[in-house]
């Protein structure tokens, strides 16, 4: 026979109101009866009813997580990120892919499967700053990513700028000089094409080393084939860099391929860095350095953002966190 809140209430030596209590989180319960009455619930495997208790809470217990496309890695395993910090809270993610297309970008903040979830972690390719004015504010919402900058919503940021700078530098360091630098979108300001490219450029003009356009790969999206050509056509132009920067480290694993197809050693010839720190880096051959970022962090940072706005009675102010980096060095830098 399935156990009752009563038998809690008995095992842990507290009225039933107390773990009614327990189990809808009322912050106002004693640390030593809290842990008294988990307890109690482990040992009777007491079944929680998170439906009811959302229904009473007037939440559906699921949030969105609305991301371009997970073939690329970055966002398969931030996915799998939200997912495991949702579980850690007794959510459930529903999970769209977006394919960096406006309208389905703009389906993801409005449309009908928002009344399914109690809020939103939302990154965009599609929309830009131009459309800051779309984001509801109405419900929960997390911004991840450079496309748009809002002070009216939650936003989770990485330092592109300043860790695009430190793997350039890094490069430079080593003695590298002639840099290339592959996933440009020419024109782009806003975003994080163009805020990693800023960071390039910094790094070289502090050096003193000038521009060289022939050193820019430009590409469209940000996969493997397209870091493979963007090389390419740079060798066939005849410029042979001495480092590459991927802007992420799909394009920089392309690169590298290419260049290997084509005679060229990593590192002794040519040294290659790349920027997330996706779980391939460590089994390339040979192995990827990267600007990491910790996507567990910003998983975490996000769901505590939604969390904070579920049991606000005043909705908070909205705070932008932009998460920490390192340069991750392996045998692709030497």
């Amino acid at each position: 026979m399935a156990a009752t809140m009563q038998d809690v209430a008995q095992l842990a030596g507290v009225s039933v109101k107390t773990v009614s209590n327990v189990v809808n989180d009322y912050p106002y319960v004693r640390t030593e009866t809290r842990e008294r009455v988990m307890s109690a619930i482990a040992d009777l495997g007491y079944q929680i009813n998170a439906s009811a208790r959302n229904l009473r809470r007037g939440r559906t217990g699921m949030i969105g997580l609305a991301l371009p496309m997970l073939s690329l890695p970055y966002f398969a395993e931030l996915a799998e990120s939200v997912i495991t910090a949702a579980e850690e809270r007794g959510l459930v993610v529903i999970i769209e892919q977006t394919g960096s297309d406006r309208r389905r970008e703009l389906d993801a903040l409005h449309g009908a499967r928002r009344a399914m979830t109690d809020g939103l972690i939302y990154s965009p390719l599609a929309l830009g700053a131009e459309d800051e004015e779309l984001l509801p504010t109405s419900s929960p919402l997390v911004l991840l990513g450079e496309r748009i900058f809002s002070d009216r919503v939650d936003h989770v940021t990485m330092r592109n700028v300043e860790a695009a700078k430190a793997a350039t530098e890094y490069l430079l360091g080593i003695g590298r000089r002639r840099i290339a630098v592959v996933g440009v979108h020419p024109g782009e300001v806003v975003g994080s094409a163009g805020l990693r490219l800023q960071g390039y450029e910094e790094a070289l003009a502090e050096a003193g080393i000038e521009r060289d356009p022939a050193l820019y790969g430009a590409v469209g999206p940000w996969g493997r084939a397209n870091g493979a050509q963007a090389i390419g056509t740079m060798l066939d132009a005849g410029t042979v860099p001495d480092a590459v920067f991927g802007l992420n480290d799909t394009l920089a694993l392309g690169a590298m391929h290419e260049m290997q197809v084509r005679g060229l050693r990593v590192p002794e010839d040519v040294a290659v860095i790349g920027f997330d720190d996706i779980e391939e880096a460590q089994y390339s051959t040979p192995t990827l350095s990267s600007a990491h970022f910790d996507r567990d962090e910003v998983a975490r940072t996000a769901l505590q953002l939604l969390e904070a706005r579920f049991a606000a009675r005043v909705p908070p102010e909205p705070r932008r966190v932009a998460t920490e980096f390192r340069i991750v060095e392996r045998g692709s830098t030497g």
